[in-house]
């Protein structure tokens, strides 16, 4: 009896710290960050992600390795929603949740969007997955950004969506459907 009490105690004090250590992202070096585009209709996208400081570290090189697919954020994977259709370089995206990733190169980088969800950020395995793969136009900051910063920038009938780290932009912009 004494050794279920104990296993059943050691049990629920795991949980609790497992809990405990979920419940404040807040407190994590990356913390929890989101960006929102307002489309028309009162439809939106939202992009949910952990938020990486360089800590003297170089895009391209440390964090975000040129060539490579990239969470673009920390944690978990990063998560695009979308209550309308959209598309981004011709190429169409349903409504529905899909999980964000790029590949960050020097001159260009490349937005993923992917249909597995709930994954944790690496190592990227779901090539099978990807809905679609589409260029990004790379430009420099004005200044140097610390925080990676995602936000969107309304445009005509959809929204440009930037990338903001270090010396870095990379933007994509996205088009409601009728």
């Amino acid at each position: 009896m004494m050794k279920k009490t104990a296993i059943a105690l050691l049990f629920v004090l795991t949980v609790s710290v497992v809990a405990a250590a979920q419940q404040d992202k807040s407190q994590r070096p990356s913390p929890p960050a989101q960006a929102k585009c307002d489309l028309p209709g009162g439809k939106t996208i939202t992009v949910d992600y952990s938020s990486p400081r360089l800590k003297g570290r170089k895009v391209g090189g440390e964090v975000a390795p040129f060539g490579q697919v990239w969470r673009t954020g920390a944690n978990e994977a990063t998560t695009f929603v979308t209550t309308a259709n959209v598309s981004i370089d011709g190429k169409e995206i349903p409504a529905g949740n899909y999980t964000l990733f790029t590949v960050p190169e020097e001159q260009k980088w490349t937005l993923i969007i992917n249909k597995k969800t709930g994954e944790w950020g690496i190592p990227y395995k779901w090539e099978a997955n990807e809905l679609l793969r589409a260029p990004m136009q790379v430009s420099a900051t004005a200044a140097p950004v610390e925080d990676f910063t995602i936000s969107f920038e309304p445009k005509g009938n959809g929204c440009t969506m930037h990338l903001d780290w270090g010396n870095t932009r990379a933007s994509a912009s996205f088009t409601a459907k009728e």
